[in-house]
């Protein structure tokens, strides 16, 4: 989502850098892959692979929602504003059911 005027900065701007510099390795791990495929590469070292691309995916996933709960839920929650209060909690659990749901 990009900001604009009236939208708050996302809580992940301050790691904006680093978490696009981990993303772009996990794309190269991804390209590693199909390579691996096209080469006709041993199931088990593929499988290993996806593995590590997961992992390093959740690492990405885990970085960014502790972004937005010290950055978005905490300003929400400090606000004293209810209605956003209860807006950026819901939005919390929501966000950790979808998460817990790919495991």
């Amino acid at each position: 989502m990009a900001t604009t005027e009236n939208s708050p900065t996302p809580g992940y701007t301050d790691d904006k850098d680093q978490l696009l510099k981990r993303l772009a390795r996990i794309e190269g791990q991804v390209r590693g892959i199909a390579k691996m495929i096209e080469d006709d590469r041993y199931c088990i070292d593929i499988l290993t692979q996806l593995g590590a691309v997961d992992t390093a995916l959740e690492a990405v996933a885990i970085k960014v929602l502790e972004d937005h709960v010290q950055h978005c839920v905490a300003g929400a929650l400090a606000s004293g504003d209810a209605k956003e209060a209860n807006e950026k909690s819901r939005e919390l659990l929501e966000a950790v059911q979808r998460f817990a749901k790919t495991r």
